[in-house]
C-alpha cells in the first residue's frame, strides 16, 4: 500500500497535502505522519501536513482541512496551508479557477483560487474574518518586550502575538520564540513603503518559517491599527523572508498570495 501526497508552497512556507478518500492504513494517524513525513533529514520535510476531507461535515463546504504542524500538534488555521490545500483540490478536480469553501478548525474558509504567472503556481484569495483581541500567552512576560513597545495578541483562529521593532534582523526570534511556545510570535517594522511592513514569524509547532499566512494577516491589521502602514486601495503589502503577502485591511480581513505545486510523492507504507 502506499499513500499518495503532493507538496505545495506559499512564499516558502510547505505543506504536504494528503486527501482521505484514498485507501488508509489501519495505524493512519496524522499526529505521527507528520512528524515522520515533515522531518526535513529523515522524512520528505515540510512545515506541516494537510489531510483533505472529502466529505465535510459541515453544511456548505467543499471540503475540510485538518492541519498537523511539523512538531505533530494540531493547528487550528494556515493561511499559506489553506492556499496549498486549495491548489491541490483544483489539481485534483482538472480545473482552473475556483472559489473553494473549506471547513477548518476556525470556520468555514472560502478561498478564490485564480491562474497564476506559471503552471506551477495559482493565486488565491482567502477571506479570513476579522481579527479577535486575545490575552497574552504563558510565559509572555519573560520576553522582556518594552511597556512603550506596541503589541498585539489577536486570534485568526489560531493565536499571534504581534511586537513592532525597528529591525525585523536584529530580533533573536529563536531564542524569543522559545519562550513562548504556545503562540504564533510576529516582529514587524515598518516598510518599505508607506503602505507596507517587513515581518519575521517564529510559528508555534514549526519554529521560524519563511512565511506565515495568518500571522500576515494578524501583523498588517495590528501595523494599520497603531498607524505603522497605510492601506493603498485597502490593502497592505507584507514582506516576508519567503516573498510578499497583500492584506486587505477593515471588517472582513482578506489575504492573497500565491500557492506553488512542487510535486507528486508516492509513500510505502
Amino acid at each position: 500500500m502506499r499513500l499518495s501526497l503532493t507538496k505545495h508552497h506559499g512564499l516558502g512556507n510547505d505543506f504536504l497535502v494528503l486527501f482521505d478518500d484514498q485507501p488508509l492504513p489501519t495505524w493512519f494517524e496524522p499526529s505521527d505522519l507528520a512528524r515522520c513525513l515533515c522531518d526535513r533529514r529523515r522524512g520528505i520535510g515540510a512545515d506541516g501536513l494537510i489531510v483533505g476531507v472529502t466529505a465535510p461535515r459541515e453544511a456548505g463546504a467543499d471540503l475540510g482541512m485538518v492541519l498537523h504542524n511539523a512538531d505533530g500538534s494540531r493547528a487550528e488555521m494556515s493561511g499559506n496551508g489553506i492556499r496549498c490545500l486549495a491548489q491541490a483540490w483544483v489539481l485534483r478536480s482538472g480545473i482552473a479557477a475556483a472559489i473553494v469553501r473549506i471547513a477548518t478548525d476556525a470556520g468555514i474558509r472560502a478561498v478564490d483560487v485564480s491562474p497564476g504567472p506559471d503552471d506551477r503556481t495559482v493565486l488565491a484569495s482567502v477571506s479570513m474574518g476579522a481579527a479577535e483581541p486575545i490575552g497574552p500567552p504563558p510565559g509572555w512576560s519573560a520576553l522582556g518586550c518594552d511597556p512603550g513597545r506596541p503589541v498585539a495578541h489577536l486570534s485568526l483562529g489560531n493565536p499571534h502575538a504581534v511586537v513592532a521593532v525597528d529591525d525585523v534582523d536584529a530580533v533573536d526570534l529563536v531564542a524569543l520564540g522559545a519562550k513562548v511556545p504556545d503562540v504564533n510570535l510576529e516582529v514587524v517594522a515598518a516598510g518599505p513603503g508607506a503602505d507596507a511592513i517587513t515581518m519575521r514569524v517564529h510559528e508555534r509547532g514549526a519554529g521560524i518559517t519563511e512565511a506565515c499566512g495568518t500571522g500576515a494577516v494578524a501583523a498588517a491589521h495590528a501595523a494599520h491599527t497603531w498607524g505603522l502602514a497605510e492601506a493603498t486601495d485597502g490593502e497592505i503589502t507584507v514582506h516576508m523572508t519567503g516573498g510578499d503577502a497583500k492584506v486587505r485591511v477593515g471588517r472582513e480581513l482578506v489575504l492573497t498570495g500565491p500557492a506553488t505545486y512542487i510535486a507528486h510523492i508516492e509513500v510505502p507504507t
